[in-house]
């Protein structure tokens, strides 16, 4: 199906962007494999009967509709409203060029306002400061950490966590308003 073609009433076609992750060519470890193998087929969506926790999305060039990674909603618990999320590009080429902040305030958009969901969390390696930059950008607080966690190159690094409330992004999305029908 292509992007175009969801009945959300915004076009995912947008969601064409992603940030920089430190594993060239593949996804970040801590993705579930279920993103890594939905990103890698070049999916846009996906939507089990089965399993309706998940919603995996491609991340694709706007010139030349060329895949560069992926992002996706997983572990939704309807009951409280909150899921994870994560996004990989494996492709230096596109790191750092604002794909992954335009990617995650797409894809709140989807999980605030299309599934109505209270809560969007992740984790984000601590070597990973341009992620973290990126998730900031999007809204994100950093609510915690899990010190020395991963090992890398000899060194320990930390797992940090991450979230962003619906009232939260309900609040950047006004003052986007605001400053849009200020100019």
């Amino acid at each position: 199906m292509a992007a175009t073609d969801t009945p959300c009433p915004w076009p995912f076609s947008f969601l064409r962007r992603s940030w920089a992750n430190p594993w060239p060519f593949s996804y970040p470890p801590h993705l579930s494999p279920h993103l890594r193998k939905r990103a890698a087929e070049g999916l846009r969506e996906e939507k089990h009967a089965e399993n309706e926790g998940n919603h995996a999305f491609t991340i694709r060039t706007l010139d030349g509709d060329r895949i560069i990674g992926g992002i996706g909603l997983d572990g939704i618990r309807w009951m409280h409203r909150d899921c994870f999320v994560g996004i990989g590009l494996g492709d230096r080429e596109f790191w750092g060029k604002g794909y992954g902040t335009d990617a995650m305030k797409i894809i709140l958009r989807y999980a605030f306002s299309e599934l109505n969901l209270q809560r969007v969390t992740l984790d984000v390696f601590e070597y990973n400061q341009r992620g973290v930059r990126s998730y900031e950008k999007a809204g994100f607080v950093i609510e915690g950490r899990q010190r020395g966690q991963i090992l890398r190159e000899g060194r320990r690094w930390d797992v940090i966590f991450m979230g962003i409330l619906r009232e939260d992004w309900q609040k950047l999305e006004q003052k986007k308003r605001k400053k849009k029908e200020a100019q």
